[in-house]
């Protein structure tokens, strides 16, 4: 069993999909238990979400028998060789494509409602399942897809069977798994909870979805002064909120990061604020030097915490750092500034020894987070807390790796991290 359920199944794709961020990227969900997995992976690349809507048409006689598919916008893909060998007739084929249209038609009102189909022409389109086991229907919607004008097609699903991509041969320009286990009968063996999606549950994602790309000053995306550059960030602060998580990201990771998201929304379910931010400019990330450079990332999560404080209606809140991965040390070395203020430390993954000689400067309560099947990172852990002189504590989570992809895992680390602050701010 991988996945607790489509939620986290999506938040595990996501990861790996984070080289399609910043382009021209419109996901889209195959209805219905695709849908959910596609909401995680087009929150994380920023991305529109629609679902694809996909009709097989059926032989006559062997509705079972796919003689071809239809989309919308009347696209129609046909197996020529399925034609020929039954002989259906134009006629024939006229009568269920026009009754697969009515259904096409009501499916697309039932989730979009008055809201058109996304875009797809010249576009990188990622279509998404919640796995693939025969592969009839994702090639279905690949060709469709591709009839629609796409320019670019990424299949994408948290488990298929290993030899999935010779099934779908050319139909896709890449494909993307999370799993691909050898002994493989069925999708929902993989998951906790692989109840049935609703289609209240599609709708539900999609507005959810629309909503959150559309919410402006209830949930902003901020431009942030680092001296000579300015640099991205996401900025969440509920009513009522104590504090301010500002995050800073690993290596090769972003703002962006389905991870750091999933647990930034564990900490708004609990009433506290987020910052995710990139660290490095673009340009200043392709330089692997400045991507380990602790003493520089550290300045920038300070100078983030102090624009935070020049913020109407912010300056009178706590501040809290969350480091994951090399991302500790930047949070624990701006914390070991006497100036900084912040009011405690959470570190996932972390790298703390990188922080060097800073550590024993600390004074904000800090907890360490590593995963029970990450002994490296745990004895570094361990080593660094021994150089701690504030109040600390090291919390192993059982059966976690290095990246927290293991099921519940990451919701434990959201609990923990949610407790930690709730506690010290």
């Amino acid at each position: 069993m991988y996945f607790t359920d489509r939620t986290d199944a999506g938040r595990q794709l996501a990861a790996r999909l984070e080289h399609l961020k910043g382009r021209d990227v419109v996901v889209l969900g195959l209805p219905r238990g695709g849908v959910p997995v596609a909401e995680q992976v087009a929150d994380a690349l920023g991305a529109p979400l629609d679902v694809c809507l996909v009709r097989k048409l059926g032989v006559p006689f062997q509705p079972e028998l796919a003689m071809g598919a239809i989309g919308e916008g009347d696209v129609r893909v046909l197996n020529d060789h399925v034609l020929a060998d039954t002989g259906v007739s134009a006629g024939d084929l006229a009568t269920v494509e026009a009754r697969e249209r009515v259904v096409l038609g009501q499916r697309s009102r039932r989730y979009r409602g008055a809201r058109s189909a996304a875009r797809l022409d010249g576009r990188t389109v990622v279509v998404v399942d919640d796995g693939l086991a025969t592969g009839a229907t994702a090639i279905a919607a690949c060709r469709v897809v591709r009839a629609q004008g796409a320019a670019r097609i990424v299949l994408a699903v948290p488990v298929a069977p290993g030899d999935w991509r010779e099934r779908i041969g050319r139909e896709a320009d890449e494909a993307v798994s999370v799993h691909e286990p050898d002994f493989f009968y069925a999708i929902g063996q993989f998951y906790q909870d692989f109840s049935q999606t609703p289609d209240e549950e599609v709708v539900a994602c999609l507005e959810r979805h629309h909503a959150g790309q559309g919410r402006g000053d209830d949930d902003p995306e901020v431009r942030i002064p680092a001296g000579e550059v300015e640099v991205a960030g996401h900025l969440v602060v509920p009513e009522g909120a104590p504090g301010i998580v500002v995050f800073a990201h690993g290596s090769g990771s972003s703002r962006h990061s389905p991870r750091n998201r999933a647990v930034a929304e564990s900490l708004n379910r609990a009433g506290l604020g987020t910052l995710l931010f990139d660290l490095l400019t673009e340009e200043e990330a392709a330089d692997r030097a400045n991507v380990f450079d602790t003493e520089l990332l550290a300045g920038r999560l300070a100078r983030a915490t102090r624009w935070l404080g020049g913020r109407p209606g912010l300056d009178a809140l706590r501040t809290g750092y969350f480091g994951a991965s090399t991302g500790a040390a930047a949070a624990l070395w701006a914390a070991a500034d006497p100036l900084s203020g912040v009011a405690a430390v959470v570190s996932r993954g972390g790298r703390p020894d990188l922080a060097g000689p800073r550590l024993g400067q600390v004074r904000a309560p800090t907890l360490l987070i590593v995963g029970g099947n990450d002994p490296l990172v745990q004895d570094l852990n361990e080593e660094a807390r021994s150089h701690l002189r504030c109040e600390n504590r090291l919390v192993v989570v059982p059966g976690a790796g290095h990246l927290f992809e293991e099921p519940g895992t990451l919701e434990q680390v959201g609990e923990l991290a949610a407790g930690w602050f709730a506690d010290h701010f």
